[in-house]
C-alpha cells in the first residue's frame, strides 16, 4: 500500500489545503492517461450521530453526515489553486473530488482497523495461496508488523504483508 513518489509528492502538497476545509484526506489516486490525466481526491469525515440538523450554504438541511457536495465544492477550489500555483502535473488533467463511498478504498493499512470483521477485496502484487485477487474477510490488522489476516471460503486465514497489497476496498454489504 505504497504510494508512488509522484503520488506522494501530489498528497504532501495538497493535505493542508484538504485540511483547510474542516475535512480529512481519505486517499488520492493519480491515473497519467497520455495527454490528460486524472487526479482523483477522496475526502472523509467523522459522522456525528446526535448533531442538530443545520442549513448549509445551499439552504439543505445537513444531519451531522458525512461529506457533502459543499464539502467536494470546497475541496475542489483549494486544491486546484495549489495545483494552479505549484503546477505538479504536466500537461491537462481531470480533478475529481469525492467521499471514498459505500466501497471505500483503502489507502493506508490504519484505514482498515475500523473494518475488521467485514468483507474486503484485495488485489495482490505476488500471489498467496496461488491467487492475487480475492474477496474475504478482514480478521485482523497488524500495523507494526504491517500485516492484515484474512479469512477466505473453508475458513482458512492467510497472513499478508501491507506491501503486498496492490489494491484493497471494503466490499459493501446490507
Amino acid at each position: 500500500m505504497k504510494l508512488s513518489s509522484k503520488t506522494q509528492a501530489l498528497h504532501d502538497l495538497i493535505v493542508p489545503a484538504v485540511q483547510a476545509c474542516d475535512v480529512e484526506l481519505w486517499g488520492l489516486e493519480f491515473l497519467p492517461q497520455g495527454k490528460r490525466s486524472l487526479l482523483r481526491i477522496y475526502i472523509d469525515k467523522d459522522v456525528e450521530a446526535n448533531a442538530e440538523p443545520i442549513m448549509n450554504e445551499d439552504g439543505e438541511v445537513e444531519l451531522g453526515r458525512g461529506i457533502g457536495v459543499q464539502d467536494c465544492v470546497r475541496v475542489t477550489q483549494q486544491v486546484g489553486a495549489i495545483l494552479d500555483v505549484h503546477d505538479p502535473i504536466s500537461g491537462e488533467y481531470a480533478l475529481e473530488v469525492s467521499s471514498p463511498g459505500w466501497d471505500r478504498p483503502f489507502f493506508e493499512l490504519k484505514q482498515m482497523q475500523a473494518y475488521i470483521g467485514q468483507q474486503v477485496a484485495l488485489r495482490l502484487i505476488a500471489a498467496v495461496d496461488n491467487r492475487r485477487k480475492f474477496q474475504a474477510k478482514l480478521v485482523s490488522v497488524d500495523l507494526e508488523n504491517e500485516m492484515i489476516q484474512v479469512e477466505v471460503e473453508k475458513q482458512q486465514v492467510l497472513d499478508i504483508d501491507s506491501n503486498n497489497i496492490d489494491k484493497a476496498n471494503l466490499i459493501f454489504q446490507d
